[in-house]
């Protein structure tokens, strides 16, 4: 891991996005709460954030964060057959919190996967990025509109 015990602690945000590609009668059922496992938008909410919490654990180098923030948003668009994420995470401290972001919009993804791939196994996980970030020795970056 880098030492960041010299660095200074600053307010540090990011926002993370992604996307689940998958048939629009299947954006339809979750949208409508009618896949069998369960409430699909609520559960991978909750997974966003746990998988927030648990980054690093999972991420070999990444610092363990005290977060102070996750929220991870989901918005279901039946018609094209997507459903987007945007988390974002938040927290005070020497080190980034892009890969909470990044880690929570993933994990939020592949838990609509798990609970829809029994009537759709052709979903594609997408477009997994990071949106913007603030704070740190680097300061404020935004994400191009063509990047």
């Amino acid at each position: 891991m880098v030492d960041v015990g010299e660095k200074a602690v600053t307010r540090r945000v990011a926002v993370a996005r992604g996307a689940v590609r998958m048939r629009p009668e299947t954006a339809a059922k979750i949208a409508d709460g009618q896949i069998a496992k369960g409430d699909v938008l609520a559960t991978a909410r909750l997974a966003g954030v746990l998988a927030a919490k648990k980054t690093g654990e999972l991420i070999p180098l990444c610092h363990p964060l005290p977060l102070e923030y996750v929220d991870v948003r989901i918005d279901v668009d039946a018609a094209v057959g997507r459903v987007a994420l945007e988390a974002e995470a938040r927290i005070t401290a020497k080190t980034g919190i892009e890969m909470e972001a990044l880690t929570a919009v993933s994990v939020a993804g592949l838990t609509i996967y798990d609970m829809c791939k029994a009537i759709d196994r052709e979903m594609v996980l997408e477009d997994v990025c990071l949106v913007k970030k603030s704070g740190g020795r680097s300061g404020d970056w935004e994400r191009g509109p063509h990047e």
